[in-house]
Parts: structure tokens; sequence; C-alpha cells
């Protein structure tokens, strides 16, 4: 089975072709090959396959560590696009990809950059039925309340303004009971952030079925809706623990995503690694 690691601002993933693998991706299997000393080690898997559709170049699925799967995921999505243009699917500037939270049509921007168009984001979904129609609500974890803002996009997202104490805040603590929150009955990813400037903020992620990341496109984009939703101006650089990404969120909250992605190794796991998850 060969492989490729890919990051983007530090949020690894491993990217596999459908043909190449020599099994189903069972829960068990990836958390295997996830593993950070028994395995690869990685934030998931990115699996490639023919699209289903006309008109697309490939169909794109997300598996976080754990095993569960993400709709979306902003950084996996560049490493994903970045791969394909490198290993000849395409050879469009612009081009259409299959994902479970729709189609994302990304433009290549450079060599290792690209802009993703993420769709538009919603404030209202299933992700948390009892909201309201602006998404706002609040909880309480930890003995703390927090003030939040749900959004969806292609994921849910529980974006939470830390006016003070951000870099000192405990993600390990809050973070899960946070994810696992009976408001959310999909579980959520949560990102605190902190507005830094007229067109910039600060935002730790916390991602579902991961935990704290050096970056989330889609945690970055939850956090930038937020933000300007509460005055702050688009296009919005968030800054995160892995660098820098640009969210431009439009008046009717569609957003587009660009930053870089680049790839770290290839690699083949082995008969004997194989017959062992087998």
């Amino acid at each position: 089975m060969r492989f490729e690691k890919w990051q983007a601002l530090g949020n690894d993933y491993i990217v596999v072709e459908q043909s190449e693998l020599p099994f189903e991706l069972t829960e068990e299997r990836i958390r295997a090959i996830c593993a950070p000393h028994t395995g690869v080690g990685s934030d998931g898997i990115l699996l490639l396959a023919e699209p289903e559709q006309r008109g697309f170049v490939a169909k794109l699925r997300i598996f976080n560590p754990d095993g569960s799967e993400a709709e979306l995921s902003g950084n996996g999505a560049r490493e994903a696009i970045l791969y394909l243009r490198r290993r000849g699917w395409t050879d469009s500037d612009t081009f259409s990809i299959e994902t479970p939270a729709g189609e994302i049509r990304p433009q290549i921007t450079g060599e290792n950059t690209c802009r993703v168009d993420m769709g538009r984001a919603k404030l209202r979904s299933d992700a948390y039925p009892s909201g309201p129609d602006d998404g706002t609500g609040t909880l309480n974890v930890e003995r703390r309340e927090f003030v939040f803002q749900h959004v969806s996009i292609g994921n849910p997202q529980c974006a939470i303004e830390v006016r003070e104490g951000l870099e000192e805040l405990d993600l390990q603590l809050y973070g899960p009971p946070i994810e696992r929150h009976e408001l959310f009955p999909q579980r959520t990813n949560v990102s605190f952030w902190r507005r830094d400037g007229e067109g910039e903020i600060r935002a730790r992620i916390f991602e579902r079925g991961v935990g704290e990341t050096l970056s989330s496109g889609t945690g970055a984009t939850g956090a930038a809706v937020a933000a300007v939703l509460r005055g702050v101006e688009s296009p919005v650089t968030v800054h995160l623990d892995g660098g820098d990404l640009e969210v431009e969120v439009g008046e009717d909250l569609h957003v587009d995503l660009t930053g870089w992605a680049i790839p770290v190794y290839a690699g083949e796991l082995t008969d004997d690694f194989l017959k062992e998850i087998g």
C-alpha cells in the first residue's frame, strides 16, 4: 500500500488512492495506520477515488485518527487538491471534487498554494438542532460558561470568542466536553478565537475526533465567520499555531479559504504491517 504524507500548517494527513488499498478502511485499521508510534502517525487519512459523477476530477473521503469520517477538512482538502495536481489527475487550475459535504471547487494559485471555494456557511443546521436561526448559544462546562457561535461549513463548528487568556486556555480541559456536549448530537469542532485587528484574529482549534491541532481549515473558517458576524473585516487573516490562513467571508456567508500545503514524504506499508492490521 503506497501513500504520501502531506502537511498544511502542521495539520498532517496520509494521502491514499483507492486503487492502492488492499482492504476496506475500517475504524480499527484507520486507528492503527494513524497511530504515532506503531503506525505512520497522522491527523487522518485522505482517500481519493475515481469520481462517481461526470465533471469531477476525484472523490475525496476524509477519516479522523479515531476512525470516524469527517465531512470536510480545509487543510486536508488543500493537501488532496495539490496532490491531485502533482500526480497528474488534472492539469487544470480550476476543477471540482466530490466530498460528503458536497462539491468543492478549488483554484490552484501557486506551486504549493490554492484557494478553495468552501461554499456558503450556515448558522442553522441539524448539528445544532435546538439552536436559533442566528446559531448563537451558551453552554456550561467545567464550571465555566461559554457564549458560542454555531457555524456549519461542511462540518459543525462551535466558535467561541475569548477576549482574555486565550493562550493560557486549557483546551484539553474544555475541548472534550464541548465536542461531545448534548447540544451537538453529531459532536462538534471547537475554535477559541480572539480579535487581533480590523481584519485578523488569533485562533486555537480543538478538532472533533482529533483533539487540539496546530491548525484546521474548517476551524479557521468557523472562527472567521463568527468574527465577521461580530464586526471583524473580511478577508480575515487567521493566526493559528501552525501558521496563517486567509478566509474571505461574503455578505451571504459564502467562504473562500486560501493557504498552502506541501508533501513530506512518500512511503509504502510493509506486508508485515498489513497482515497485522488485516
